[in-house]
């Protein structure tokens, strides 16, 4: 049996960095991965979908060049092959930089393995045992596959082998209207696929406010692509030069499905029973307000905990993790602000709670609303869809949530994220002087308007 001081099973954004910090303390500590160092942010989640996003959007930006007087000669196409090889490269770059930093780290052993739990204080992998008084799970999730008629009999594609592909589908049906199924099918739209988007709820992007839904929507169907939702009824078989989707409306002849569903955390095969570690109804491990379970010395950080699915929840979580097991401060989950950002273009940033919550929240709130066609930089680049919304409590002058479609929205939230982590009250925040042109300057009169 190895002894060490804590054991993390997952290499994720969250365990590699908090080992780190371990390690650095002078503890001795093993990161256990079955596959892949880095995560889904690193190997199919982040990087290499934004990397596809940005090969997506200089194909569309040359296609509007002349809109804006630069001629290219003969027509646009994309090198799906070429794509291919610069998503892998980044990809393997940051895995292989990660393995550099950890595996020349003093106290942290790497091990590759699928690991199991065979008492509270232990885990066995490829046959040996190690313990640890503190272990730290950090597995994430995968795509969930629903079961849809004939779905076993057709070669479906997900948000993970998508990536694979370096040839362009003729007509890529994606099965799910949320945020990984939207960035594909625009990225791969404006590769020059024919998209159709298939969602069973009555607005694709269902989370969100109905005028922010509507209005992804249109900019998505701006650019030809076919979205179909209250899809109730979805059947799939084999046909023509790849699957004949049967819905309510009219069938679809898709040369490529791609199913974006959802995810399902990756702890049905860890062995949590043996040590009593708890999960909930969907699987993720219940954590308290430190992101620790109902079993002392085992906590849960990143997806596999259900409170956060992005790179940056993760990584939070380490840094809660970190303050009070190491740094003897006193950070807890609930404080956590959320944010984040639906990456089509113009991209959504969002943080807090939608409009539609705080109305039900029983609060009396305010609202303001001004259309991307107010803020210069979007006119000066022809990219005027979307808009600015923000929402304040009435009586505290706190600001609840906003969001921002449109241009660069994804950096400009960052003002009211800030704002809203630091307590300051929109009154405050309205008297700011942004800098011209930007997105952000709209902000300051946006909060005006809310009294």
């Amino acid at each position: 049996m190895q002894r060490f001081d804590a054991i993390f099973i997952g290499a994720g954004q969250a365990g590699p960095s908090l080992a780190a910090r371990m390690a650095e303390r002078g503890m001795k500590v093993a990161l256990i991965e079955r596959k892949f160092l880095g995560g889904t942010c690193v190997n199919a989640g982040c990087m290499p979908t934004k990397t596809l996003v940005a090969s997506a959007r200089a194909a569309y930006v040359s296609r509007r060049g002349a809109e804006l007087g630069v001629k290219i000669e003969g027509a646009v196409s994309v090198d799906m092959q070429i794509v291919r090889r610069r998503v892998h490269q980044i990809t393997m770059d940051a895995r292989n930089g990660l393995a550099d930093w950890l595996g020349n780290m003093d106290g942290v052993a790497i091990i590759y393995g699928h690991a199991r739990f065979e008492a509270a204080d232990r885990v066995g992998v490829n046959g040996v045992t190690f313990t640890a008084p503190r272990i730290f799970l950090n597995v994430g999730a995968r795509p969930v596959i629903p079961e849809l008629p004939g779905i076993n009999a057709i070669d479906y594609l997900t948000s993970t082998s998508i990536l694979d592909l370096d040839t362009l589908p003729r007509h890529l049906a994606v099965i799910g209207g949320s945020y990984i199924g939207l960035e594909f099918a625009q990225m791969y739209r404006r590769f020059g696929s024919e998209v159709t988007v298939i969602e069973r709820g009555a607005h694709i992007a269902p989370r969100e406010d109905s005028d922010v839904s509507q209005a992804i929507q249109e900019i998505l169907e701006a650019e030809g692509i076919d979205v179909r939702t209250g899809a109730e009824r979805i059947a799939l078989a084999r046909g023509g030069d790849g699957t004949r989707i049967s819905l309510d409306s009219a069938d679809i002849d898709a040369s490529h499905v791609l199913v974006a569903t959802g995810r399902k955390p990756n702890t049905d095969d860890l062995g949590l029973d043996i040590a009593g570690v708890a999960i909930d109804a969907r699987g993720y491990i219940v954590v308290d307000d430190k992101l620790a379970t109902n079993v002392p010395g085992i906590g849960a950080l990143g997806d596999c905990n259900g409170r956060g699915a992005f790179t940056h929840t993760s990584y939070n979580d380490f840094e809660i993790v970190a303050a009070n097991l190491i740094d003897c401060e006193d950070r807890r989950l609930s404080s956590r602000v959320p944010a984040y950002a639906l990456y089509i273009d113009p991209p959504l940033g969002r943080v807090g709670i939608t409009e539609r919550e705080a109305a039900s929240s029983g609060r009396k709130i305010m609202v303001s609303k001004r259309p991307m066609a107010r803020v210069g930089r979007a006119k000066e680049r022809d990219e005027t869809m979307g808009f600015i919304k923000v929402v304040a409590d009435a009586d505290t002058k706190e600001i609840l949530g906003a969001a921002i479609l449109g241009i660069e929205g994804d950096e400009a939230i960052h003002g009211i994220i800030n704002a809203m982590n630091a307590g300051t009250r929109y009154t405050d925040l309205q008297w700011s002087v942004p800098i011209h042109p930007t997105v952000s300057e709209l902000i300051p009169t946006l909060l005006r308007s809310l009294g």
